[in-house]
């Protein structure tokens, strides 16, 4: 049977050929940032109706632009077979008042987030929260009753109480080896002008990190990234930071369409993604808005955006500034570790392939766990196995990516700027050894999965001496690629 659609503006008939029966109905099309419990809300309609309507099942992923029909309850009844065709004309303006949304309550579950809670039902983390007066995400506990929309759902099946055993000892040691690790230890470089890839394959890298800052273009306009590294024999990691004002103004909204962008990009062939960057500081996230919880709604949208467009895509979380500036952690920015913390306890490693980590302040061998000649020695951050053992111990079932890893030196280029100084001591030849052990470590350890070299060959020397991560020098040596190359197995 031929079936005819008809587009009036924004309604659509639909009319089978015998019965000529007329259903009007609305089409929406979705804007960044919309949800279908925003679309249900604004029409009056329940999400179960909008989504049997579409044929969608949970979590609801929406993307910029799809068109979804939305139901009519006031559409006209079928005219008698023996009737005429019925005249197709461009309906009037006027609709039936939006009817009242039902809502239901869910029980928290064992194993729930807020984030993963809203999906179920068609919302962001903000709109479960605000629904439920939540301000505090890790006050989550199993047994509460959360407001939600749609009918009720059935009970949940008891759970039979758990045999008594006897109390286990604490677990001491290293974490074991995860077994979560997608592929074997690569090694790759982050490239400011991608002017090196001779050097970088020297250096036995097959990986290349290029940063990304989105305000709100489309992701065919960093394909060239994409195809460029691709052309040029490397895996390309694209590591994306937005607008921090975005979040401020609507950080539901802001989340899905950030999100979708990633998605465009896993579409394009990104082989991996990194969700933000140092996030734990309000450089790159408004304050009063600072918190791992907070991130991993992001995180969240993110994954199933990009996974929904191209599942080989590894998900890389957004690695924190290290550093124990703050002590401790409030909404105007956070130490690292309590950072991970909070991500942890709102189920991030539910959302990711691969924990972003950075390590960029080494003056110290890499194998070193104390004696930094800085007056905050005893800091975790100055020592490479005591980042290492710290990050995995908050998430013991997913690898480490170090999206930065680099040592500082002037050697070559000049003095290093105050804020840099704790460096001065640095050599060429220790920035070669140095990375080579560090290679070393990561690579013997079994849970890092990726080593990002911070940097190959960027040219500024200011403020922030790029120029002085860099392992191609000024005038085209390249030490560090003899070592790199040598750690990797010639």
């Amino acid at each position: 049977m031929r079936r005819l659609i008809l587009l009036f503006g924004t309604f659509v008939v639909l009319m089978t050929a015998g019965s000529f029966a007329a259903l009007a109905q609305r089409v929406h099309v979705v804007q960044p940032g919309e949800n279908l419990f925003r679309i249900a809300t604004q029409y009056g309609r329940t999400i179960d109706e909008i989504a049997q309507a579409n044929g969608l099942a949970p979590p609801y992923i929406l993307h910029a632009g799809n068109q979804l029909i939305v139901p009519d309850p006031n559409a006209p009844a079928s005219p008698p077979a023996s009737d005429p065709p019925p005249v197709v004309t461009a309906p009037t303006t006027t609709t039936a008042p939006p009817t009242t949304p039902t809502y239901s309550t869910y029980v928290v579950q064992p194993g729930d987030y807020l984030s993963t809670i809203a999906a179920k039902f068609g919302m962001n983390y903000f709109e479960l929260a605000q629904l439920n007066n939540i301000l505090n995400p890790d006050v989550l506990t199993v047994g509460m009753v959360l407001r939600v929309p749609g009918p009720p759902e059935p009970p949940p099946a008891p759970v039979p109480a758990p045999a008594e055993t006897a109390p286990t000892a604490p677990v001491t040691g290293p974490p074991p080896v995860s077994t979560a690790n997608t592929g074997g230890f690569e090694l790759g470089g982050q490239a400011l002008s991608f002017s090196q890839p001779g050097a970088m394959h020297s250096a036995r890298m097959s990986w290349v990190k290029r940063q990304v800052k989105w305000h709100g273009e489309p992701a065919s306009n960093f394909q060239h990234l994409i195809d460029s590294a691709h052309g040029s024999g490397f895996k390309v990691l694209l590591s994306v930071i937005g607008d921090p004002n975005g979040i401020r103004n609507d950080p539901g909204a802001y989340y899905q369409s950030y999100a979708n962008f990633l998605g465009g990009l896993a579409r394009g062939g990104a082989d991996a993604i990194e969700v933000w960057n140092e996030m734990n500081i309000d450089r790159e996230w408004p304050s009063g808005l600072i918190s791992g919880a907070n991130y991993t709604q992001m995180l969240s949208a993110a994954y199933h955006a990009i996974k929904s467009n191209n599942p080989g895509t590894l998900v890389i979380s957004g690695a924190p500034a290290p550093t124990g500036f703050f002590q401790g952690c409030s909404t105007g920015g956070g130490d690292d570790d309590c950072y991970m913390r909070q991500m942890a306890a709102a189920g991030a490693a539910n959302v990711m392939d691969c924990v972003g980590i950075h390590y960029n302040a080494g003056i110290v061998p890499p194998d070193a766990t104390s004696g930094a000649p800085v007056g905050s020695s005893g800091h975790y951050s100055w020592y490479l196995p005591r980042m290492m053992t710290l990050y995995r111990s908050f998430f013991p079932s997913k690898p480490l990516c170090f999206t930065e890893l680099g040592y500082l030196t002037g050697e070559g280029i000049g003095a290093l700027p105050g804020g840099f100084a704790w460096a001065s001591g640095n050599s060429l030849a220790e920035q070669a050894a140095w990375l080579a052990g560090a290679v070393h470590r990561t690579r013997g350890s079994g849970y890092v999965r990726m080593l990002i070299v911070w940097n190959v060959d960027s040219t500024f020397w200011g403020e922030d001496p790029q120029q002085g991560y860099a392992i191609v020098r000024p005038g085209g040596a390249c030490p560090a690629c003899d070592s790199l190359r040598a750690a990797m197995g010639g």
